[in-house]
């Protein structure tokens, strides 16, 4: 059997505009994971996903196309990474068989909600590792995130890849996203061999190391919310009003840019100042194009991580889900998670996640 697991993620600063390429965001790994297993089997594959029941949804191929055997199905980023591995594999002169997939999650509770922990994008990322090694594919961290980058965003259709980034670097990354035309340009000229192998126009990943004293807190407010669906919207109402729009680019930039300045200087009053700054700049352009980044329940997580002295904001899209504080120092940490539960808001007790170095 082999076995391949992915971290999730959670946003610091620099959503929404990091769906631009050339605008960073910061981003996090956390230590909850998905796992795929994968075995082989002779006639037919299978998916499997305790998350979606125990009855598995079976697939094969017809004229080299996946097929599942029902249209609707929870498993489309799954079979996308399936899809674009196999091509990768079939370019290096594998030959492809049938295997059991199977899928365990540690990114959402006991009910089965979600997080907002980046779930599509691990699962897409472990579903590519798990290929790889199925195939003996020597593959670099750089073409798996390009793999289940294409494979998600065939998917998703919009969104940044930075939950990618994440899952596949782990720790804390500075992130900036492709030349989304100029890939999908080359997908319909190029061979997937010679894609994985080409310099992406502005995408960059760089490990960001934190000051030794920044304390990461989590707080999750129980409501899930779609990211796909919430920067839709932006992308909407951002038409109105593309003055607005650039100018939070800008500003997003430069607050993000000085914070990733301050991760290299130890600087964490300089950290939690861009924090807030980035809070605002989320606040700004959710009023102007009337799309709801931070809920009520989220702006009480925010407010009561102020009293503590943390700083804090939503993460990610926003919308529900989750926020996020950042301390000095544990002072302050305890009351806090206090605070929320009377508040029903549930601290996630997650760590940041490292992948052991070779």
């Amino acid at each position: 059997m082999i076995e391949a697991s992915a971290p999730g993620k959670l946003f610091i600063a620099g959503e929404y505009a990091v769906v631009e390429p050339g605008f960073p965001a910061i981003i996090v790994a956390v230590d909850q994971f998905i796992t795929v297993r994968l075995e082989q089997r002779n006639d037919i594959g299978s998916i499997r996903s305790f998350q979606y029941g125990e009855l598995p949804v079976l697939w094969t191929r017809q004229d080299g196309q996946l097929v599942l055997d029902k249209r609707e199905n929870p498993f489309h980023y799954i079979l996308a990474a399936m899809e674009l591995t196999e091509r990768y594999a079939a370019e290096q002169g594998r030959e492809l068989s049938f295997y059991e997939l199977s899928v365990t999650s540690e990114l959402d509770n006991s009910t089965g909600k979600k997080y907002g922990l980046g779930s599509s994008g691990a699962v897409t990322v472990a579903t590519v590792k798990a290929l790889c090694e199925y195939y003996q594919l020597e593959a670099t961290p750089k073409q798996i995130f390009k793999l289940a980058a294409l494979a998600h965003l065939s998917v998703q259709g919009n969104g940044s890849c930075g939950d990618i980034a994440a899952s596949v670097y782990g720790g804390w990354i500075a992130f900036t996203t492709f030349e989304r035309q100029w890939v999908m340009d080359k997908c319909k000229s190029e061979s997937l061999t010679t894609l994985l192998a080409l310099v992406w126009p502005s995408l960059s990943i760089e490990p960001l190391v934190p000051p030794a004293d920044l304390r990461l807190v989590i707080g999750w407010t129980g409501s899930p919310a779609s990211t796909s669906s919430l920067v839709d919207k932006v992308t909407q109402q951002r038409k109105m009003d593309q003055y607005s729009y650039e100018q939070f680019l800008e500003e997003s930039k430069e607050c993000v840019e000085m914070m990733i300045e301050a991760f290299g200087k130890n600087d964490i009053p300089m950290i939690q100042k861009q924090i807030r700054h980035n809070r605002k700049l989320l606040q700004q352009m959710s009023k102007k194009t009337n799309v709801t980044i931070e809920t009520p329940a989220l702006n009480k997580l925010c407010e009561l991580a102020e009293t503590y002295h943390g700083a804090a904001k939503s993460s990610g899209a926003g919308g529900g889900d989750c926020g996020i504080v950042i301390f000095q120092q544990k002072e302050g940490i305890l009351p806090l998670i206090t605070a929320w539960e009377n508040e029903e808001i549930t601290n996630l007790p997650l760590h940041v996640y490292h992948y052991n170095k070779k």
